[in-house]
């Protein structure tokens, strides 16, 4: 124990990868009706398909007060996006995220992506750039974790990357967050470097990694449905995210098909299986 934060038993990380297995096929569902011309409801439609073929619940309709399976933020939205009828549109920017409570147990992940527009090639290609450097970030988040001693290690990680990406702000105020029988649990995950080094990192801690970073200002205001985060200049805003295990013998992407061989490559980790 650390504080209020509990390390999970490895009969408990093996309990967790149902949960995460079913998130990550709801956003997959989600990514595939995410056209033009669909609605943000058609996505939430998806991810409650899903969540039931899996024999579970949504997380998200846990949390007092919201009555949707996902979050969907389109454009100057960063997250918290409560879904509409209002259609996707060329060149949108759209960030999901979504979760599923499974035998008692969470999982918890965002995407973003760039609908295409041929009329306007210099706005897909600035929101792309936008979304590549928030999932770099969030890889290079996710690598470190694999090999840090203290988990504010992550942030410094996470601000690192950022910055190589270009002029982007990162949101303060939001961040990543212990998962397990509670979809927010201890610890915080930041997304930036803070002072103080934070828990140390040990086999049976689960987190959520998201970072939420924006074109220009990263300045915030929630809009009047008292859920959705945008940016305060206009800006485009991108947010991604996934569940992690660290077990005795590494990591394990618990919301990723692969458990995040592909992602963690390029950082030369390897993620392994919990046994």
């Amino acid at each position: 124990m650390f504080g209020r934060l509990r390390l999970k038993t490895p009969a408990e990380l093996r309990a967790m990868v149902p949960a995460g297995r079913a998130t990550g096929d709801l956003l997959a569902a989600a990514r595939e009706r995410l056209v033009v011309g669909a609605t943000p409801l058609d996505l939430d439609a998806a991810a409650d398909e899903v969540i039931r073929a899996h024999g579970g619940r949504s997380n998200f309709r846990l949390v007092p007060g919201y009555r949707h399976a996902l979050c969907v933020s389109v454009d100057d939205d960063v997250v918290h996006g409560i879904p509409g009828d209002r259609p996707f549109r060329a060149g949108d920017i759209v960030s999901v995220d979504g979760g599923a409570e499974i035998g008692g147990w969470n999982g918890d992940a965002a995407f973003t992506v760039v609908l295409p527009d041929p009329e306007r090639p210099d706005v897909v290609l600035a929101r792309e750039q936008l979304a590549a450097a928030a999932d770099r970030s969030l890889w290079a988040g996710i690598a470190a974790l694999a090999s840090a001693r203290h988990l504010n290690e992550v942030g410094e990680a996470i601000e690192a990357s950022v910055e190589a990406s270009g002029d982007y702000g990162i949101l303060e105020g939001y961040g990543g967050h212990g998962i397990g029988r509670s979809m927010h649990e201890d610890p915080s995950v930041y997304n930036h470097a803070v002072r103080g080094r934070g828990p140390r990192v040990r086999p049976g801690l689960v987190v959520a990694i998201e970072p939420m970073i924006t074109a220009g200002d990263p300045a915030t205001f929630v809009r009047d449905d008292g859920w959705t985060v945008a940016t305060a200049d206009g800006g485009d805003g991108a947010h991604v995210e996934h569940s992690v295990a660290v077990h005795a013998d590494g990591i394990w992407v618990l919301t990723a098909p692969d458990g995040g061989a592909e992602g963690l490559a390029p950082f030369g980790v390897r993620p392994v299986p919990i046994g």
